[in-house]
């Protein structure tokens, strides 16, 4: 809604029009409105009660001169617009922080870097220009330089994933180690004792949990054969290391990939070469796929043939967690450094509903 006069435009509406409807001072709309001490819960509640029914919004120009907060958050994660573009769970998780920041009236300011140089760059430049309050970090590294970098900057942080060994940062994580060691009880309970796990980049946290937890298992279990091979997110490196590691007369019969887009490259060319008569490397029979299990589930694995094993998490829930938690930052509310959150769910589909033979 927006006050009318007889002689111009729609007016906005203002804060002074809020603090005449309710009876109560413009400096204490002001504080209920920006979240400040010095009202109570309840005129909070109210103030922000009128202020949706009579229409009003911020002049963000405004509040940046009155505050020191710019109601914005930083995503510069060093990944490609492509990586963006085909990965689901990254999509959702976005969806999440966005959530959560707009029903608090903040916005999420992002910025693709092509290098971890160029992201720290991006923070370093946001800090001088006062452009963020603060910002949402995502593929917790070995040594990782950001948090301190973060620290030293004065800029407040947490991380989506981790846990920050150094304890900089907060963190929310998911429990990766027992995942993998989910997946491995279902496929050695189908049969299978030659299995290998094709990774994303050996640089990142949670790549190597996983792949721990993938020797750890197999050293304790019983399993003849299993093998890390990093792919660094390549559909095209999968697909040949794949393809070399289910030919030869000792094939691997399971394959657990870091994502969808990897499981569903890989399983296509598996149909194809095992429909070409001069494959005569590969099994013929039309049941003698691998088991076929992706750590990240889309709608993709539903729609191959055979559909995809999947890892499911409900990566909106986790971004609106991880979003929360730097809300809670800012407020100077008590926060656990690190947290695991969440528990994956196993999605068997056919991929590896059959046992091996």
């Amino acid at each position: 809604m927006e006050r009318q006069d007889s002689s111009s435009e729609p007016q906005r509406v203002s804060l002074k029009d809020i603090a005449k409807e309710l009876g109560i001072s413009q400096t204490a709309v002001s504080f209920a409105i920006n979240d400040k001490p010095g009202v109570s819960r309840r005129t909070k509640r109210r103030v922000k009660d009128a202020a949706a029914r009579l229409g009003w919004s911020p002049v963000y120009a405004a509040q940046a001169l009155g505050s020191s907060r710019t109601m914005t958050i930083g995503f510069a994660p060093a990944r490609s617009i492509d990586a963006f573009q085909t990965e689901t769970f990254m999509l959702h998780f976005m969806a999440g922080i966005h959530a959560s920041l707009s029903d608090h009236g903040y916005g999420l300011l992002f910025r693709p870097c092509r290098s971890l140089e160029e992201e720290l760059t991006t923070y370093e430049d946001w800090a001088r220009r006062k452009r963020v309050d603060g910002v949402i970090l995502v593929d917790s590294l070995i040594d990782d330089p950001r948090p301190g970098r973060l620290k030293a900057l004065g800029m407040p942080a947490v991380l989506a994933g981790g846990p920050d060994t150094h304890h900089e940062l907060p963190s929310l994580s998911i429990d990766d180690s027992k995942t993998m060691t989910t997946i491995l009880k279902h496929l050695r309970s189908q049969g299978h004792r030659r299995i290998a796990y094709l990774s994303g980049d050996p640089k990142l946290d949670y790549s190597r949990a996983r792949a721990s937890a993938f020797h750890h298992f197999a050293q304790g279990n019983g399993l003849d054969s299993a093998i890390v091979k990093f792919t660094d997110f390549d559909p095209d490196e999968a697909v040949n290391q794949t393809l070399s590691l289910f030919s030869g007369t000792h094939p691997y019969t399971a394959f657990i990939y870091e994502n969808e887009i990897l499981a569903a490259a890989s399983l296509r060319s598996l149909n194809m070469r095992r429909s070409d008569d001069a494959a005569v490397d590969l099994p013929a029979r039309t049941d003698a796929l691998p088991g076929i299990v992706s750590f990240e589930d889309s709608f993709i694995c539903q729609s191959t043939s055979p559909s995809i094993t999947a890892v499911h998490r409900d990566a909106g829930l986790y971004g609106t967690k991880v979003a929360n938690l730097l809300l809670k930052v800012f407020d100077g509310g008590a926060v656990s450094s690190n947290r695991r959150i969440l528990t994956p769910k196993l999605v068997i589909r056919e991929s590896t509903a059959r046992p091996v033979r």
